[in-house]
């Protein structure tokens, strides 16, 4: 564990917020039912639950600017707004914030696809009747994400950057806070992805590649670890979090509280010919988490779990499993995983994968699966720092390495 004489130089989780097929309790549970529904082209979803999708709608009518807005932006707002309440940057009863507080608050937020559900409405029209609203191209481009949750947040100048490298687009989003957050370039950064993909276009390409799980949405349809056949399944979700740069001084002060550190981001890349496919040995994913170990200044020893990012694709599992190996050797931390329960999420899997890491971190439990996979089911001793996996398409993966800094004893 990092000493708390070096703190000045790490990145803490003030507090985050999530919206996924389980909702937005901050706890991570096994349903007893399959969370799973299925969508009207008869595949199997991740969709959001009939509570999550009331207060999606009651944010959608809380303001004339937010009824145009499309799902993936309002997904965000909401993770926002409960990543701000935790962190104590905003009044609870409101989800707003005086605009003193938050004068140099940062916002960065990946997505894969951005305004996906809105850009494939305003298309129809377009072929319809040959025109579109003026509104459209500003709807559509992935800079109105995180710049409508700087608005939300009554962030006054501070910076609002978007970012879309396939499914690791919420480390991307990540990295690039903590390194302004470590140069001073802000006080405060919200931080995170969200994706809202289930329309009937998306779904349609996720089918053509081959890897849509065959099995029905009753029946755990979406399996990490488990083999053949593919078993990636669709899902929409977002998570947020509240970072600050936390200082020696400020956490003695505070009575030394233990806290979640993000203690390492790496990234790693691989120039492939097929943009759907990735090398066997997994060679981004080797480079993705020496660099976030690196950075941590940490031994693989020093890893307790792995939250993999293992879509159900038996290639993309195995080839994460190889990259593992070539650096843990045979005998892997424990392997652990959430898109069994809320599946692939795309740009905002990586920022989830983090939300169910720091589950784990403060808690020492998570759910089990109850399908035959790799996937662990208990840990041979506490989970004290948990490296989390995610990767795209491109030949892109990300690393980050989060673990909780020592309270008083």
């Amino acid at each position: 564990m990092t000493s708390p004489a070096t703190a000045a130089d790490l990145i803490v989780v003030r507090g985050r917020g999530r919206m996924s097929a389980l909702g937005t309790a901050r706890e991570w549970a096994g349903p007893l039912t399959s969370p799973f529904s299925t969508h009207p082209t008869n595949l199997p979803v991740a969709a959001l639950p009939a509570p999550a999708e009331a207060a999606l709608a009651e944010l959608r009518a809380s303001h004339p600017a937010y009824r145009q807005l499309d799902r993936t932006v309002l997904l965000a707002l909401l993770a926002s707004r409960q990543a701000t309440i935790e962190a104590g940057w905003a009044p609870e009863s409101t989800g707003s914030q005086q605009p003193e507080t938050n004068s140099q608050l940062a916002v960065s937020i990946g997505s894969s696809r951005g305004a996906t559900g809105r850009l494939e409405q305003f298309h129809a029209e377009f072929l319809r009747a040959g025109g579109v609203p003026a509104a459209a191209s500003p709807l559509t481009t992935l800079g109105n994400v995180a710049s409508w949750v700087a608005f939300d947040a009554d962030s006054a100048g501070g910076a609002a950057l978007s970012h879309s490298s396939t499914c690791s687009s919420a480390f991307q989003a990540l990295g690039n806070a903590v390194a302004w957050l470590r140069a001073g370039m802000a006080e405060r950064f919200l931080a995170g992805g969200t994706e809202a993909p289930l329309t009937g276009f998306t779904l349609a390409q996720m089918q053509a590649i081959g890897i849509y799980s065959p099995r029905p949405a009753a029946d755990w349809p979406c399996r990490p670890g488990a083999g053949r056949p593919s078993t990636f399944v669709l899902g929409e979700g977002a998570a947020v979090f509240a970072l600050e740069k936390l200082s020696a001084t400020t956490w003695e002060a505070a009575g030394r509280p233990s806290l979640p550190v993000l203690e390492g981001v790496g990234f790693g890349f691989e120039a492939l010919g097929s943009k759907t496919g990735l090398s066997p040995e997994g060679q981004h994913f080797q480079q993705a988490i020496r660099y976030a170990l690196e950075q941590a200044h940490a031994l693989p020893a020093d890893i307790d779990a792995v939250v993999l990012h293992s879509p159900g694709t038996p290639a993309g599992d195995a080839a994460e499993r190889a990259a593992l190996r070539a650096i843990f050797g045979e005998n892997l931390p424990p392997l652990l995983s959430n898109k069994w329960l809320v599946g692939h999420t795309l740009g905002a899997s990586a920022a989830l994968s983090l939300d169910f890491a720091l589950h784990v971190l403060e808690t020492q439990q998570w759910p089990v699966a109850p399908f035959a996979s790799d996937l662990a089911a208990a840990a041979p001793k506490p989970i004290r720092r948990i490296l989390v996996n995610a990767a795209g398409f491109g030949g892109n993966a990300a690393s980050v390495v989060v673990a909780l800094l020592p309270g008083q004893p």
